[in-house]
């Protein structure tokens, strides 16, 4: 088993774990991802069965990384469990690619998207070119303080954006239910898919799971949670029920009230279906949820993110001021700072354009890393045959292997996606430049026992 950091003081409790999964799920997707998935699945029925069986793979996902959650309670888990799995190389690579291109570039793009729809929401439009990229900067250097200050403001700041956001996505099935829409339920179909039901519900699973993904943060920050061996697995699962019903529900009150054709050709999805009920003061406030949703999405990549890096410097693999811990506050700045840091170097030299690009490639790698996670279950059964599991994942090994298979094929489906296959040829030189700083710097470096 790894070792686990005992500077890091647990203090958040089972409401701010599960606050930590909702809010790392939930983010601006949900108001603008179903147009897409409408879109490639043809009709209402099979883009609510998409969004259904999204639902059944996020919670295979959610069993298997409960079990691992009551198994490793340390900061950064999933980098222990890789490691314990498979070796400390693929374990590096994962966190190396994590922290410095989804982690950063999600930080540099989400700014970016909460400032554009707080100027929506302040001004009626989004601000200019050179408002925008100081304030993204502001919110990021604002968030990144805030973590430092102490686990406690993150966590605070995530459970109040999190009741924000399902509030709203509440408000928007409210509007549905009553209220009868004239909108003509025609279908629109991508044209570049085939028009079997199979298919087109294969296709949309890919934007669809991307969108449920999000749940492992929580076994990043597990070195902070009190009884991290109880409250980390019910964070998980309970949190992803909370999902999958929000998630259904919102996408059926975006048909209701649209159409599938009104959902498969929206550019502002979310505004449009408030629209249809509120015309007037919808668009603004759906650009307030959107920027709220957005800022707290944001807080997450800088409250949870940073503990991955923390935990793999205090296993000796990566360099050693990352795993410093702040004497007064108990953070892991340095770490935050990196996040933060790269994030505003991404922001500024590359654009939010860019970074999209080099964030689409390395998340379908990610995907990769998933599906080993959900295999570790099966490989750390047998490597710690004596170690105490205060969770079990029921239907073993058929859930991990399910669930497994189901993430490799989502990953398979990403890479149909043009942007996707060229992003990658960048992705592969990132982790190839992962594994070379690795046996560089860290190959002969002690593992925690």
């Amino acid at each position: 088993m790894a070792h686990q950091p005992a500077s890091l003081p647990r203090v958040l409790g089972p409401l701010q774990a599960t606050c930590i999964v909702i809010g790392s799920v939930i983010g601006v997707g949900i108001f603008f991802t179903p147009s897409r998935v409408a879109a490639v699945a043809g009709s209402a029925n099979l883009a609510l069965l998409a969004w259904g069986i999204g639902a059944v793979i996020a919670m295979l996902g959610a069993l298997c990384f409960a079990e691992l959650g009551g198994l490793y309670t340390g900061s950064g888990g999933q980098y222990e469990i890789l490691r314990d799995s498979y070796g400390p190389l693929p374990a590096f690579v994962f966190v190396f690619c994590n922290a410095t291109a989804i982690q950063a570039g999600a930080t540099a793009i989400i700014s970016v998207v909460c400032m554009n729809n707080l100027g929506v929401l302040i001004r009626g439009a989004p601000p200019g070119d050179g408002v925008l990229p100081v304030g993204a900067s502001l919110l990021i250097v604002g968030l990144a303080a805030a973590n430092v200050l102490g686990v406690r403001f993150g966590a605070g700041i995530q459970v109040a954006t999190v009741f924000a956001k399902v509030a709203t996505l509440v408000v928007v099935s409210g509007i549905a239910l009553f209220h009868t829409s004239a909108t003509p339920h025609g279908a629109i179909v991508d044209a570049a898919l085939l028009t079997h039901p199979a298919v087109a519900i294969a296709a949309a699973l890919v934007p669809v799971c991307f969108s449920y993904g999000g749940w492992q943060h929580v076994l990043w920050i597990a070195g902070e949670v009190r009884d991290a061996q109880r409250n980390v697995p019910r964070a998980i699962v309970g949190g992803m029920v909370v999902v999958a019903i929000v998630y259904v529900s919102a996408n059926w009150a975006y048909l209701a009230l649209l159409g599938h054709a009104g959902v498969a050709s929206s550019k502002a999805l979310a505004a449009d279906a408030v629209a249809v009920a509120w015309a007037d003061g919808g668009r603004r406030l759906i650009a307030g949820a959107v920027a709220l949703s957005a800022f707290g999405v944001l807080n997450a990549q800088l409250l949870s993110g940073p503990r991955l890096v923390y935990g793999m410097a205090t296993d000796g693999r990566f360099f050693s001021p990352f795993a410093k811990v702040h004497r007064r506050f108990n953070t892991p700045y340095a770490s935050i700072a990196l996040i933060a840091g790269l994030a505003l170097v991404l922001l500024w030299a590359a654009g939010a354009a860019a970074v999209d690009r080099l964030t689409a490639g390395v998340v379908a790698i990610d995907g990769l890393f998933f599906a080993l996670t959900g295999f570790a279950v099966i490989v750390l059964r047998s490597k710690l045959r004596t170690a105490v599991r205060p969770v079990r994942t029921p239907g073993y090994p058929v859930v991990p292997i399910l669930f497994a298979l189901c993430e490799l094929a989502v990953v398979c489906g990403a890479f149909l996606n043009a942007d996707v296959r060229q992003s990658a040829v960048i992705a592969a030189l990132w982790v190839a430049g992962a594994a070379f700083l690795y046996a560089v710097c860290f190959r002969g470096a002690r593992v925690s026992t």
